[in-house]
């Protein structure tokens, strides 16, 4: 007993530096962001305390109410088709095709890649100069046009379709790992009784996915709320502000604008989206299952 005690003990003080560290370096600068989204700071910190002024000039500024229309439209986009195209790739894949190792590489290598040079990959394909639009007209049909990445409309969706070439290698890896842990016998079973394939994998199988769904979800909402360098690389945010991000507008306003309490007010309400992603995540996963339920 006196040595698991003992051993417990030198757990908790090899431990206890890391504790110190992580508390200090991010719940205490999480707590001095927001302290100084509270008062009137500048291109300098101050101690004048302005309530929640920072926070009302936040969202009476026309560039950061775009870039939150940008991140919602960004964010259901991006998370329905990464999963989607995630899925069918798994699903192709878990067939045993032959090559399947060199599939797996060539899907998952985007992945690998970082966002700045995805942003300027599809910068090249997207140039109406440069890319698709000019390699067409080259093969004769000269009124063809693809220009999204220059248009107010369509360039945020030139930013999801990046994002979604980006991270759909990531979701195929999660899906196919919860496929190939599903026991065969579900899938004779299914034959015997005649069941379509399709419906097996709509009430059977995707139920069966529902962790690594949750996983792949949570994985892709945050990158859509610390969305930063990809937009950068993309299209600087343009044209104009069509392809704003809030991540964009803090850094802008910390490093460029000098002004690090609107800054800091834009970071708190990230603070906020992130919490309000995870916590219903890890209520779902790690604490309704130990819940007392009611008699």
């Amino acid at each position: 007993m006196l040595k698991r005690s003992s051993i417990q003990w030198a757990v908790y003080v090899g431990l206890a530096p890391a504790t110190v560290i992580a508390m200090l370096g991010y719940v205490g600068t999480m707590l001095w962001t927001i302290g100084i989204s509270l008062t009137e700071s500048k291109m300098l910190p101050v101690a004048r305390f302005a309530g929640l002024d920072q926070y009302a000039r936040l969202f009476g500024t026309t560039r950061w109410i775009v870039s939150l229309q940008n991140m919602v439209i960004f964010g259901c986009l991006m998370i329905l088709a990464s999963l989607i195209l995630g899925l069918l790739l798994a699903i192709a894949l878990d067939k045993h095709v032959r090559g399947e190792g060199a599939f797996r590489t060539v899907l998952l290598y985007p992945y690998a890649i970082s966002f700045i040079v995805t942003g300027f990959i599809w910068q090249w394909i997207l140039n109406p100069e440069l890319g698709v639009q000019k390699t067409v007209r080259s093969w004769g049909f000269s009124n063809f046009q693809f220009d999204w990445i220059a248009q107010n409309e369509t360039a945020i969706y030139c930013v999801v379709l990046a994002a979604v070439w980006h991270a759909a290698g990531l979701v195929m890896a999660i899906m196919l790992a919860g496929l190939r842990g599903i026991d065969r016998d579900l899938w004779n079973a299914a034959r015997v009784d005649g069941i379509k394939t399709w419906r097996v994998y709509l009430h059977i199988v995707l139920p069966l996915l529902r962790p690594n769904i949750i996983t792949a979800v949570v994985l892709l909402a945050l990158g859509v709320v610390k969305l930063y360098d990809l937009v950068v690389a993309l299209t600087g945010g343009g044209p104009g502000i069509a392809s704003e991000v809030p991540a964009k507008f803090v850094m802008d306003n910390l490093f460029i604008r000098q002004n690090i309490g609107l800054a800091a007010a834009g970071a708190t309400v990230l603070l906020i989206t992130v919490l309000s992603v995870l916590a219903p995540w890890l209520y779902f996963e790690y604490f309704r299952s130990t819940a007392p339920r009611a008699k």
